[in-house]
């Protein structure tokens, strides 16, 4: 687990609030990340290669986990189509899962997880019946201070 600090943040995601659906909420990624969420091989620091995410966060103080396993009885909260209707990127991702890759999804934690990135990858892994691998940003408890 890794400890943040977000600071001229741009508030744009809230961890107890779900988006409003005007549309899509799209982010875009710099490619790097793209393929290193596809292919579940991640840099750390994770604060670092999820810069451009965590940007999108109200000022604070946030923990960066994973990538792990998510509880499978926590139900997600989609912030783009559901379900994603590009059903061969759905399909692409269930054969990497079928083989043993492990794509990365990025959840972000708070009263109603909301799926940030990586949408297609969780339908495939719901589809094979497999816990979805995922980062989750979630706030750090109080105690923390940064330094």
């Amino acid at each position: 687990m890794e400890r943040v600090t977000v600071t001229g943040g741009t508030g744009v995601l809230e961890l107890n609030r779900v988006l409003e659906r005007n549309g899509d909420a799209q982010v875009e990624l710099p490619q790097s990340l793209r393929i290193a969420l596809a292919t579940g091989q991640l840099r750390r620091p994770l604060a670092e290669t999820l810069r451009d995410l965590l940007a999108l966060l109200v000022d604070g103080c946030y923990q960066v986990d994973g990538p792990a396993r998510l509880d499978s009885d926590e139900p997600l909260v989609p912030t783009a189509t559901w379900p994603p209707d590009d059903e061969a990127r759905v399909a692409y991702y269930r054969t990497a899962i079928r083989t043993g890759h492990r794509p990365v999804a990025v959840v972000l934690s708070g009263t109603r997880p909301l799926i940030l990135v990586g949408h297609h990858k969780i339908a495939a892994y719901e589809a094979e019946g497999v816990r979805a691998s995922a980062v989750v940003i979630s706030e750090a408890p109080a105690q923390y201070s940064p330094s």
